[in-house]
């Protein structure tokens, strides 16, 4: 009885860590559907922004509803040492911050009134896709930001949402392979470095699959990886495939990927000029990068491909 009423309690805590979570999604989309009504920026470049920072931030922060976070002296101005919020007072020191729920306070604590204000900074340059990467230029100052967040963007448009959690392992299951943690192994080709992957043996020909909802942002030959691919999702982190025979026909760099989309297949290319195969058994290396908003840095992808993988059988 005791073991039932355990089990009954778990289920009931899984499910409104669910409902909380659906809650908060609905509760995001709701803000930015309603920023781009009063300021006509299309609400997936605000998610994208506002995505972009949450995933930005250290992973022990307690999670927000609305994760943009403005410098205080672009949202008060340099004179408004006191941070004095009434929007009359941010404009006479020319502070960015504007009131976006009708209390006339710009409060860079309160959601509307950052949504609001960020997107009226972007919307300075205009709505259209160029615009936007200008503006976005503008305020960050980083290339590999502004297309993280345009990608992210992209996804979000195709799909009409914001919560899109699903994933898949980068091989068929239903075929045979094996692997092992090998993040950080040694290896001597081209000079000695660590392995940034895990490396996934398989036959020749096994469907190489996307994990993620991103945008490809890279194919073709490389020294080390063969032919590989290289997708940014939407966690801003980069998936990088390499060791494939080749390409499906449909794929090609801008292109929008969902996981289980097939990119390719195994194979063993790499380690010379374009062509060179057979140097090592087939396999599919896949490496994960993490950007912090500073720099981009490899992690060990094992953890999360046993759990994908589990996710796939299911």
């Amino acid at each position: 009885m005791m073991v039932c009423f355990l089990f009954l309690a778990l289920i009931f805590q899984v499910q409104q860590v669910h409902a909380k979570e659906k809650d908060l999604y609905d509760e995001r989309m709701a803000l930015y559907k309603k920023t781009q009504a009063v300021t006509q920026l299309p609400w997936y470049y605000i998610a994208a922004i506002d995505q972009y920072e949450r995933n930005s931030k250290k992973s022990d922060d307690e999670e927000q509803l609305v994760s943009i976070s403005i410098p205080s002296e672009i949202w008060f101005g340099i004179g408004n040492s006191s941070r004095i919020k009434a929007e009359s007072f941010i404009q006479f020191f020319q502070g960015r911050g504007k009131d976006g729920n009708g209390d006339h306070k710009a409060n860079p604590n309160n959601p509307e009134d950052v949504l609001y204000t960020m997107a009226n900074i972007i919307m300075e340059y205009g709505p259209a896709k160029d615009e936007v990467k200008i503006a976005l230029w503008n305020y960050y100052h980083r290339d590999l930001t502004v297309q993280t967040i345009m990608n992210t963007a992209k996804v979000f448009r195709k799909f009409g949402k914001i919560k899109l959690e699903d994933r898949d392992f980068p091989v068929a299951t239903e075929y045979n392979y094996s692997y092992n943690s090998t993040w950080g192994d040694r290896r001597g080709f081209g000079g000695l470095r660590i392995h940034e992957g895990t490396d996934i043996f398989a036959d020749y020909g096994t469907p190489v699959k996307s994990t993620t909802y991103g945008v490809i942002e890279m194919m073709g030959w490389n020294l080390y990886g063969g032919w590989r691919i290289g997708i940014r999702d939407i966690n801003n982190i980069y998936h990088y495939y390499g060791h494939m025979s080749g390409y499906s026909d449909d794929i090609e760099v801008g292109q929008v990927v969902k996981p289980g989309d097939v990119l390719g297949k195994v194979g063993s290319t790499g380690y010379g000029p374009p062509g060179t195969s057979g140097k090592f058994p087939p396999h599919l290396h896949y490496g994960m990068y993490k950007d912090n908003g500073y720099s981009e840095f490899s992690f060990d992808p094992y953890p999360y491909l046993r759990k994908w993988e589990r996710m796939a059988k299911d």
